[in-house]
């Protein structure tokens, strides 16, 4: 086995390790691997789970180790991990977290918290797993304006919807295969219904854009409504079905979104298959720039933990901090009616004469133009009462607003011939 490269240049940096699940378990795997001066003194376990040497249940015993130089940060959720992080911070201890709700809950807090106890803040796995690409924006955004990042920032979503195209699973099958290899949680609410990309959308747009946007101010919709029938229609299309995260700085202020779109089979994010994530940074000076990596699973992620405490390692053997957030702006954020997009909606509709014409006075009346109607798609159910067949519907629009959009389609759902709930996806360009 060669020597580490880490043994005669790094110095000893005890740390205090927060969480023994899926992330921390292969933190600790992978420093005992190495011989780096690394060495674990504490690890935080939930009451009744503190059973080995290293083992406790108390925080304060690990928050108050005058050995423990850092912190590192891998707990499930938002709580109590932010509260930690916090008073890790404000007793002198540099942090490395890869809880990506606690950084976008108050990024610009825990920054200021950090420069002011002369502290490091490394955040590098809470977004983008494996992909390593926390460092790459911020230096990005050091010297370039940066007008827009977005991409595909979540593994387990983009698994799912990867495997409901190209092996005809359901949504709850590609959910159940997702589980088991371990992309989605027990409880996979924070993938599925977007928040987990909307935490990453939020923290890469306060990073892009060197302003304050936390999670409250992300629009986030997730996977959860999409069914076979809209992977289906996307196919006849040749078209695919991602979920994206899209945070823009426009004349009206920032804007922050989550969620699925409709994209070209030959666009570049139609090929990120499987757990993949992939983001595409639009910079003044640096031009398109596009990072690809593993976004899910435990050792991606503790990857990027491990290369942040060596980071700090570093930081410690040259005597410094690591650099701080720089966030000098205060951009308004734009409203929801502020940003434009085509949107494709399909209805479920009783097939009769006129229903066409009906609903296309609607799109009329509230001022969305359409750009294409197909009706030539697979029949579903029929509606109890109903003799007769139950069509899908499917209209594209021109650029309009989202509000205005959803004004629409409620308009649409209110006439009698309209039944069951619309599918509504953004066409991406």
């Amino acid at each position: 086995m060669s020597e580490s490269p880490f043994t005669k240049t790094e110095p000893q940096l005890n740390i205090g390790l927060l969480g023994y699940g899926t992330v921390g378990r292969t933190v600790a795997e992978l420093l005992d691997e190495r011989d780096c001066g690394i060495r674990i003194r504490h690890i935080l376990r939930r009451p009744g789970h503190a059973d080995g040497p290293l083992m406790t249940d108390s925080f304060e015993a690990v928050l108050n180790d005058p050995e423990v130089t850092c912190i590192v940060e891998a707990l499930p959720g938002r709580d109590p991990a932010l509260s930690y992080i916090r008073a890790a911070l404000a007793a002198g201890k540099h942090v490395v977290t890869s809880n990506k709700a606690a950084v976008a809950a108050d990024l610009k807090g825990l920054a200021e918290l950090a420069r002011a106890n002369n502290v490091s803040l490394l955040f590098e796995a809470s977004c983008g797993g494996g992909m390593h690409w926390v460092e790459m924006i911020k230096k990005t955004a050091r010297f370039n304006e940066v007008s827009d990042v977005s991409g595909i920032l979540n593994g387990t979503c983009n698994y799912m919807l990867d495997h409901m195209e190209r092996s005809g699973l359901s949504f709850e099958e590609a959910l159940a295969r997702a589980q088991a290899l371990g992309y989605a949680e027990a409880d996979p609410t924070g993938d599925i219904e977007g928040y987990d990309a909307a935490n990453k959308a939020a923290i890469m747009a306060t990073l892009g854009f060197h302003t304050s946007v936390t999670i409250d101010d992300v629009s986030v919709e997730g996977i959860t409504k999409i069914t076979a029938d809209d992977i289906a229609a996307a196919t006849a299309e040749h078209k695919v079905i991602k979920l994206l995260a899209v945070v823009e700085n426009g004349e009206a202020g920032v804007s922050a979104r989550v969620y699925p779109a409709l994209i070209d089979e030959n666009h570049p994010l139609a090929s990120v298959h499987g757990s993949f994530n992939a983001v595409f940074v639009k910079a003044e000076a640096a031009d398109d720039l596009m990072f690809y990596g593993r976004g899910a699973g435990g050792a991606p992620t503790a990857s990027a933990v491990v290369g942040d405490v060596v980071t700090e390692a570093r930081h410690i053997a040259a005597g410094c901090t690591g650099p701080s957030i720089p966030l000098y702006k205060n951009l308004p954020k734009a409203p929801i009616t502020a940003s434009k997009a085509a949107f494709a909606v399909r209805f479920l509709i009783h097939d009769k004469p006129g229903v066409l014409a009906a609903i296309a006075a609607e799109f009329a009346k509230n001022g969305v133009s359409i750009n294409g109607v197909n009706q030539d798609l697979k029949p579903t159910m029929t509606d109890p009462g109903y003799d007769g067949e139950i069509q899908q519907l499917r209209i594209v629009t021109h650029l309009t607003d989202e509000e205005t959009l959803r004004n629409t389609v409620k308009a649409v759902q209110a006439l009698d011939f309209v039944t069951g709930d619309p599918s509504i996806l953004r066409v991406l360009d």
